[in-house]
């Protein structure tokens, strides 16, 4: 039997008793116009607004016959699938690439064909987690997408530059689902406590469960309402009319941590976690890092003050710190939480463990003062660029010593304008591997002097 999971008999069981399919299930919306968030998706004229009016009108897809759906779980992706299915009379297949393959495709392909070309029935295929393909399961899609035998709709969590073959790619119009705001979140919640399909009105729900309520979700529209129903079948179980904050954190496990992301918590718990790091405390650093996790902060705004520390803090004491932190926050940007927790903490533990310098900060912050106090003078003329017509008339670049044409490769030259002549902005410390340069920076320093051999 081919795969469809959107039937009518699935419908009519969930038309005759609602309260058999989960809140999320059922607060599920029909039209585009009950969708929470991706208002860049869904304006008038947009791609994705233009094949749901299409599909209502019984007409045809316009341009590509292929849509990727890109963003987090929980975002949309299958609710955007679901709505066009609503509203078109076209076969709708649903298939998941965890428990699909290459027959399975096949058999939908196939069925296409012949609804086609017996019925003149058009076909829209949803293919959920087209990231876990292989590239010969991707393969078996491109004759029917070229051919418009089907409409696929494809989700992936996955960057699809890496995850699904150019082939497909090229052919595809690609759409980015950005993760769900508190607001977006807040007004799916509010609709499933007073909907008929919803709850009904049977529960209300205080200010700090809500609250809390959204930063379990973490952006998650799935996971939010999962939590509300689990929480709101707990307090009607208990005679309560009201799903209290104690009663959300007994039902998800999960207690409400005092974190303000818009508020002093968010930077003090921010400055915490720094200075841990700064002190070399590996495990306060672990420990703020985890409120700032479970809190629901923006693994962004984390991997961002890592990069920074990494730089302030370590500098040249760890030449490695940086770019673990730089690969933490590409990491982080394309997997997101869960998982992004992982990388977090692994540089997190890094740049804590590592040695600490900063005189990187010290050595620019000098620099800078002398810019500001005006201590730029004029670039030394053999520095200045000499490529252009009439330079060499000017005096520009006359004199230059090619440090490769020199043993040692240093040539003893000035190179700091007279202003500045013999400043000396960076102290290395002998911390980790910054020793090196200490070792290194007044042997260089005395050659550019001229007060030591070259060699």
């Amino acid at each position: 039997m081919e795969p469809d999971l959107f039937t009518a008999a699935a419908e009519d069981r969930q038309e005759k008793d609602p309260s058999s399919s989960p809140l999320a299930v059922r607060m599920r919306p029909r039209v585009l116009d009950e969708v929470v968030g991706q208002r860049h998706l869904l304006k008038p004229g947009s791609p994705m607004r233009r094949l749901v009016e299409q599909a209502a009108q019984g007409r045809g897809p316009a341009g590509p016959s292929s849509v990727l759906l890109w963003g987090p779980p929980g975002t949309g992706k299958t609710t955007l699938a679901y709505v066009v299915s609503k509203a078109t009379d076209a076969r709708f297949v649903e298939l998941s690439a965890i428990t699909a393959g290459v027959k399975e495709v096949r058999a939908v392909i196939d069925g296409a064909r012949r609804a086609s070309g017996g019925f003149g029935k058009e076909t829209v295929l949803f293919l959920d987690e087209i990231h876990r393909f292989s590239k010969a399961q991707q393969d078996s899609l491109l004759p029917a997408v070229e051919n418009r035998w089907i409409t696929l709709i494809a989700a992936t969590t996955e960057n699809p530059y890496f995850s699904v073959i150019s082939p497909l790619l090229s052919r595809s119009l690609l759409l980015t689902l950005e993760p769900l705001t508190d607001d977006d979140l807040r007004a799916l919640l509010r609709r499933a406590l007073t909907e008929e399909r919803g709850l009904g009105g049977a529960v209300t729900l205080p200010e700090d469960s809500e609250a809390h309520l959204l930063r379990i979700a973490g952006g998650d529209a799935r996971r939010a309402l999962t939590a509300l129903e689990a929480a709101a079948g707990a307090a009607i179980s208990k005679g309560e009319g009201e799903i209290g904050l104690a009663t959300v954190e007994e039902t998800v496990d999960r207690a409400a941590v005092k974190y303000d992301r818009d508020g002093d918590q968010h930077y003090d718990v921010a400055s915490a976690l720094i200075k841990s790091i700064r002190g070399s405390d590996v495990d306060a650093a672990l420990h703020y890092l985890a409120r700032m996790i479970e809190a629901g902060e923006d693994p962004r705004f984390i991997a961002r003050r890592l990069m920074i520390s990494a730089s302030e803090d370590i500098g040249l004491a760890d030449p490695t710190a940086l770019p673990t932190a730089v690969a933490a926050a590409q990491a982080v940007a394309m997997i997101g939480f869960p998982e992004a927790a992982l990388t977090l903490s692994h540089a997190t533990i890094a740049l804590a463990l590592a040695p600490k310098s900063n005189a990187a900060t010290l050595a620019v912050s000098a620099a800078l003062e002398d810019v500001k106090k005006g201590l730029a003078g004029p670039v030394p003329p053999h520095l200045r660029d000499g490529h252009y017509k009439g330079a060499a008339k000017l005096g520009h670049a006359q004199g230059y010593v090619y440090p490769h044409d020199v043993p040692g490769g240093i040539a003893a030259q000035q190179y700091l304008p007279d202003e500045v002549r013999g400043k000396e902005y960076y102290t290395p410390t002998r911390y980790g591997a910054e020793a090196r340069y200490a070792d290194v920076v007044e042997k260089v320093r005395m050659r550019l002097r001229g007060d030591a051999p070259s060699n």
